[in-house]
Formats: structure tokens, C-alpha cells, sequence
């Protein structure tokens, strides 16, 4: 019976409890859309099969080592460079290595710890819902910010909401204990992940490339030779 149950666990992706009324919802619409018309049923159905899709929430394994940063999201690494962190994480206004990954609609947008530590630090912030692929989403979209104080100094994570995200999940609190990988939020629909990291970091991510949550190594504090360094004034 065990390992039934294991084989089926390993074929059914988890879904996050957060998307159980848009799926209903998707289905039920999708039973008016082929009670209007019967060919509407399919597309409606496609649809909720999306939907399903876009609330998984898979297992991962992060790298057990304090030294990693490991990237907060599924998606593409949309950019790397020196950037002051939004105001209202009280981080100072000088500049911080800072990693973006963007999230398509496609993306599992289950958000995750990049470093273990303990929340010092949330501050939500309304904002624009502009296109979360460009920079300026960064200052003006609607996001919500966590700082987490880690055994490396203080490390900026900002949820940002999307051009058709409209709803940013943290069930995170101030005072908790994060593991490195571990779930703290989610967006919905398609969305970046802001990660600031101290100036000291080692960056082993680049540009366009693709990152999963909870398991790819963005950067590395100490480092090793040939990985490259940010210099931040």
C-alpha cells in the first residue's frame, strides 16, 4: 500500500490550497460555457487544466550549504546588478547586489526563502501592475517585501505583482525562522521575485537563464575563484 501511495505521490504534483477556488471556479465556468455551447465546454476545460498547473506546488531540494543563495522562484533570470533597495525594507539607501527572476504564467509561482534566517521584516507597498519583465517594475508595481536577517547580514526579498497579477500571498510572519527553500508566498498571475544581497556576494547567476525555486544557486557568499563579483560602491 506504501508504495502505491509513493507512485502516486510522484505522479500528482501537490496543489497549493490557495488555487482550490480559482479551479472550481474555472470548472464551473467552463460547465456554463458548454451549457451556452457545447464546443466552449473543451476551451473552458483547457482552462481549468491550466489553472491546476499554475497552483502546483512541486517538492525540491536546496543545496545544504549556508554559504548558497538559492533562487526564491521558478522562471528567468531577467537581471543581475547593483540597484538601492525599496525604502520600506529599511536596508539603507546605498546600493546591493540584486538578482530579479521573472515569472510567466507558466512558471510555478510558489516563492521560496533564497538564505535561512529569521524574518526581521515585512513591508507591503501598493504600486502599478505594469509588465513584471521590465526594470521599472521593480520601484513601481505593487509589491510586498521580507528582510531576512541570515548568518551573511540582511537579505532583501520583494514579491512584485505583474501585469495581470493581482494578488500577492505572504504567510509569513515577522519573528519566523526561515530554511533556506522554504515556501513563504506565492503571486498570482505571472510576477517577478526581487533577491538584495550584500555587497560582499559572489553572483553565479546570469542573465536569461532559467531558474527553479528552491534548488538553482544564484550566488555564493566567500566564494571561489573565477566566480564573478559585483562591484558595488
Amino acid at each position: 500500500m506504501d508504495s502505491i501511495l509513493q507512485s502516486l505521490r510522484s505522479i500528482f504534483v501537490p496543489i497549493r490550497r490557495e488555487g482550490y477556488p480559482f479551479i472550481v471556479g474555472f470548472f464551473l465556468f467552463s460547465l456554463i460555457l458548454g451549457w451556452a455551447w457545447r464546443p466552449l465546454f473543451w476551451v473552458g476545460l483547457v482552462l481549468t487544466v491550466w489553472c491546476i498547473y499554475f497552483f502546483r506546488d512541486p517538492p525540491r531540494v536546496t543545496p545544504a550549504s549556508a554559504a548558497l543563495v538559492i533562487s526564491p522562484a521558478d522562471g528567468k533570470i531577467a537581471s543581475v546588478g547593483a540597484a538601492v533597495p525599496p525604502s520600506e525594507l529599511g536596508l539603507g539607501i546605498g546600493q546591493m547586489v540584486r538578482i530579479s527572476v521573472f515569472m510567466s504564467v507558466f512558471d510555478c509561482h510558489v516563492n521560496r526563502a533564497p538564505v535561512a534566517g529569521t524574518v526581521s521584516r515585512i513591508a507591503y507597498r501598493k504600486g502599478k501592475f505594469v509588465n513584471a519583465d521590465l526594470d521599472k517594475a521593480s520601484e513601481d508595481n505593487e509589491r510586498n517585501g521580507l528582510v531576512i536577517d541570515s548568518a551573511h547580514g540582511n537579505v532583501g526579498v520583494v514579491q512584485i505583482a505583474g501585469l495581470v497579477a493581482r494578488r500577492i500571498v505572504c504567510w509569513t510572519k515577522e519573528g519566523d525562522r526561515l530554511a533556506a527553500g522554504e515556501r513563504f508566498g506565492m503571486i498570482r498571475f505571472g510576477s517577478r521575485v526581487d533577491v538584495y544581497l550584500p555587497p560582499s556576494v559572489r553572483v553565479l547567476a546570469a542573465v536569461g537563464q532559467t531558474a527553479i525555486g528552491g534548488e538553482t544557486v544564484v550566488a555564493r557568499f566567500g566564494g571561489e575563484d573565477g566566480e564573478r563579483v559585483l562591484r558595488v560602491e
